[in-house]
């Protein structure tokens, strides 16, 4: 049976269980990811480990195996932004097409006060899954990367 645990900044994972998380979102997150020290950032603001909104890490567990996880902040925003940013989204390489995927998706959008906004690459075929729970195409995000000078 598969478990969802859910940290906040009032029940946080131990240091360990922390970086298990991390590492195992860098890992599962593939081509798809960021840096380790980008994904502490969106964890370390999820559990108001600095001044941040908050929010909320899920973690999905069968027989003591991670099989996926989810990081959600707040934005402070409502309205013209979502309250909510589901930044990071990654199920084991090894059970994928088993709607783990889709039971986190799930649990984090009720868990969430308010809308949800997520950004996803065109290529990442994680978008079907998004669009299956009720995600849409708003907006083309555009950015300007600036260079150090």
């Amino acid at each position: 049976m598969i478990e969802i645990k859910m940290y906040t900044e009032t029940d946080k994972p131990d240091h360990n269980e922390k970086k298990v998380i991390i590492g195992f979102l860098f890992k599962h997150l593939e081509n798809f990811g960021d840096a380790i020290a980008d994904i502490e950032k969106a964890v370390d603001y999820a559990l108001k480990e600095y001044n941040s909104f908050g929010g909320f890490v899920l973690t999905a567990q069968q027989d003591h195996e991670m099989l996926g996880a989810v990081v959600v902040n707040q934005t402070g925003m409502e309205g013209y932004i979502p309250e909510n940013i589901l930044v990071y989204i990654a199920t084991h390489k090894n059970h994928r097409g088993k709607g783990i995927g889709k039971m986190l998706m799930q649990e984090a959008i009720t868990k969430c006060s308010g809308n949800v906004a997520l950004h996803v690459e065109p290529d990442n075929p994680a978008r079907f899954l998004y669009e299956k729970v009720g995600f849409t195409t708003k907006y083309i995000e555009m950015r300007l990367l600036k260079t150090p000078s």
